[in-house]
């Protein structure tokens, strides 16, 4: 495995080329297949993982653990009330302890700060599951299931389409410029991704032969797509801004609608989950009582329909994280 990926934190994909994307997402693929061909490696035999989650989750917590076991790691978990992070012991200080006991540390929580401390200060790779600004095992995930899809990354047309300035807009501004997407964020423009990242996307767009447009337009914003993506409209802590942010974003939903305007049959629809597609959960019956929505971010026909891959893609972050343990913590 390349040098340059061994004992590295996986913070966000600002740090990696795009042949480390390139190299991981051929790792992922590898692994994919051997999962199901019934081939075990034992890559991480030996290894002990520390899962630490501020936030609850089900796709990155399962995709960790799972990815662990497979390739002969254990995993433990640690919840917010289960350490002191932040509370009685400094970010850093938990750090340094925890680096002593494993051999990886993966965290999911708010403030992105979290995990840089805990990847300067714990001694071995500190893999970032989902922080306030950036989602980048969620990219991974993404453009291998656009592989697998389409063959290839460079020249799609891939529309982001809601809150354009969350993490999940934000990482795959960055991640899909630096492998040549041609990137739109289709958003309102008070919801555009900070002035400086966008910046930073734009150069790495230029050397891949991809494009970044920021547009306020759903309808000529996802004209030739071949890929829409969209997220939920409210992230974890900020619930109360539900109406607001239902008001702004009506337009931005993901309808059959929306897949009629590309032109493109072969369009296909991600989502990182859980998506409020209907009023099957108890949120969604909450959204439905309170705000007489029973479908938000993108509708049950479009999530139901042959361009939906959400579930492939779901899969594959247990591939791509399995991916990144490897490289960076392998034998």
């Amino acid at each position: 495995m390349p040098k340059n990926l061994s004992g590295r934190n996986f913070l966000t994909l600002l740090d990696f080329s795009r042949e480390d994307i390139e190299y991981l997402l051929q790792l992922s693929h590898d692994l994919k297949q051997k999962k199901r061909s019934g081939i075990k490696d034992d890559l991480l035999e030996n290894k002990n993982i520390a899962l630490i989650f501020e936030k609850p989750s089900t796709r990155t917590r399962c995709a960790f653990a799972v990815g662990a076991a497979d390739e002969g790691a254990s995993t433990e978990y640690l919840g917010k009330n289960d350490i002191q992070l932040g509370k009685k012991e400094s970010v850093a200080d938990t750090a340094r302890v925890l680096g002593r006991y494993f051999d990886g540390i993966q965290f999911r929580g708010f403030e992105h700060e979290t995990v840089e401390i805990l990847g300067e200060y714990a001694g071995v790779p500190v893999w970032n599951g989902l922080t306030d600004k950036y989602h980048p095992t969620q990219i991974l995930a993404d453009l291998m299931t656009m592989e697998e899809n389409f063959g290839y990354l460079e020249g799609l047309n891939f529309v982001y389409t809601g809150d354009g300035r969350n993490n999940m807009a934000n990482s795959l501004m960055i991640g899909g410029a630096i492998v040549g997407l041609n990137v739109t964020i289709c958003s309102p423009e008070s919801l555009w991704p900070e002035e400086e990242l966008v910046k930073k996307a734009e150069k790495f767009a230029e050397a891949s032969g991809g494009s970044v447009t920021l547009t306020a337009d759903p309808v000529a914003g996802v004209e030739d797509a071949d890929v829409i993506y969209t997220d939920v409209w409210v992230s974890m802590g900020e619930e109360d801004q539900f109406e607001d942010r239902i008001n702004l974003l009506k337009p931005y939903q993901v309808n059959q609608e929306m897949i009629d305007n590309t032109d493109n049959p072969d369009v296909i629809f991600l989502h990182c989950l859980p998506a409020y597609h209907n009023r099957e959960t108890e949120n969604g019956e909450k959204i439905y009582q309170d705000y007489g929505m029973s479908e938000m971010e993108v509708t049950d026909e479009v999530f139901e329909s042959e361009h939906s891959k959400v579930f492939d893609q779901a899969e594959n972050r247990m591939h791509t994280i399995k991916a990144v343990m490897v490289a960076t913590l392998g034998k």
